[in-house]
């Protein structure tokens, strides 16, 4: 998943340092590029469109991003107000979560509070974590079993979860286009809960008594909650039968067929971008059609005087073709050579430079060599 980050961010970064170049996988080596759909007679233009495609992407970041902050208020505004249960169950659990973060060996503070308004035990936080457990969950499900599901959280805590959720979200911000990063997210969510429950499960020494504490959970129909670490992140039957029969499961051969075959056509599509970009990203200077130039004029008072020189210009060519300015690199002595020197060149029609297979505007040089005969 980070990959599914670095990778573009790389990319930019080369791009902002002027090394795009030394990317193989270059999105210039595409046909979907925007140097090659950016003609005017196309009926789309990628180029033309790239603002209003970046800015469609900076407002659906910027709605999920808002959508992350108002979830880490709401827990850290949650977090700080009085718990909802009694004070003597308030330091029940509060003195049985210290004993179970000593038993996972975990030496910072772990906070606690109880909140009306949740629907399934979570982990959260940034710095420093607190788990948070619904009031209903406190009245309405055995101690022991209740004991299990903080067992589950400081697993979480144990191994840092909340951070690397806080980190998928991220992600999962700015690459919200990508099915990739949500399906790779949605596996990384289902394996960390697993985990999580194997690492209780072993502390607790009664895998059992974590199942029946999620069974007790699916009894109940607790919904999850967005940032939420202890349901979220798979089937709560699917981890109460990891629990009780955890035999691995085979790989199923027909899905490890998808993958290669996506695998394989991922690799020729790397090895096709490749080939077009070191076809096309070379630069082809501008070439001059000679049939197309008039005979220079020999300026009369040159003549009258015998004046010969040579003339060294230099001139920009359109992507039309067409000569768009010029001037004189190196003068001949005379005014009225250089002049004609430059009159000359303006009536030559030139095949225009190219990068990419795009026709560019191009400075090139050209001497004048006047003699008389």
């Amino acid at each position: 998943m980070l990959a599914c980050l670095c990778w573009p961010a790389l990319e930019l970064c080369q791009r902002l340092a002027g090394e795009a170049a030394a990317s193989s996988a270059s999105i210039a080596g595409l046909p979907w590029h925007a140097d090659a759909v950016g003609d005017a007679d196309a009926w789309f233009s990628l180029r033309d469109s790239l603002r209003g495609i970046v800015g469609l992407w900076a407002l659906c970041a910027t709605a999920l991003a808002l959508r992350m902050a108002a979830g880490l208020l709401w827990i850290d505004r949650t977090s700080k107000q009085p718990s909802a249960c009694q004070r003597h169950d308030q330091l029940r659990w509060e003195t049985d979560l210290a004993r179970l973060a000593q038993r996972f060996g975990i030496t910072r503070e772990v906070r606690l509070r109880v909140v009306d308004t949740l629907s399934s035990p979570i982990t959260a936080g940034w710095w420093r974590p607190v788990v948070l457990v619904p009031a209903a969950l406190v009245g309405g499900m055995p101690p022991d079993l209740l004991e299990a599901l903080l067992a589950h959280e400081m697993a979480h805590i144990k191994r840092h979860d909340y951070l690397i959720n806080l980190l998928q979200n991220v992600i999962e911000t700015l690459l919200f286009y990508h099915p990739a990063v949500w399906w790779i997210s949605n596996r990384i969510r289902i394996e960390r809960e697993l985990i999580a429950d194997d690492v209780a499960a072993r502390q607790l020494g009664e895998p059992r008594r974590l199942a029946l504490a999620l069974s007790e959970l699916e009894r109940l129909q607790f919904s999850t909650h967005q940032l939420a670490q202890a349901a979220n992140g798979g089937n709560l039957m699917m981890r109460i039968q990891h629990l009780l029969r955890p035999a691995p499961q085979a790989l199923n051969w027909k899905a490890a067929l998808a993958m290669l075959g996506m695998a394989l056509s991922c690799l020729s599509i790397y090895a096709e971008a490749t080939a077009a970009d070191k076809n096309v990203s070379g630069k082809m200077p501008a070439i001059v059609d000679f049939k197309t130039c008039a005979k220079p004029e020999y300026p009369q008072a040159a003549i009258t005087e015998s004046r010969t020189g040579t003339v060294h210009l230099g001139f920009l060519i359109s992507t039309s073709g067409k000569v768009k300015n010029s001037k004189v690199e190196r003068s001949s002595g005379h005014t009225d050579l250089d002049e004609a020197s430059r009159t000359a060149i303006e009536k030559c029609t030139f095949k225009p430079a190219t990068k990419a297979g795009k026709a560019i505007e191009s400075w090139t040089r050209l001497q004048y060599v006047w003699v008389l005969e």
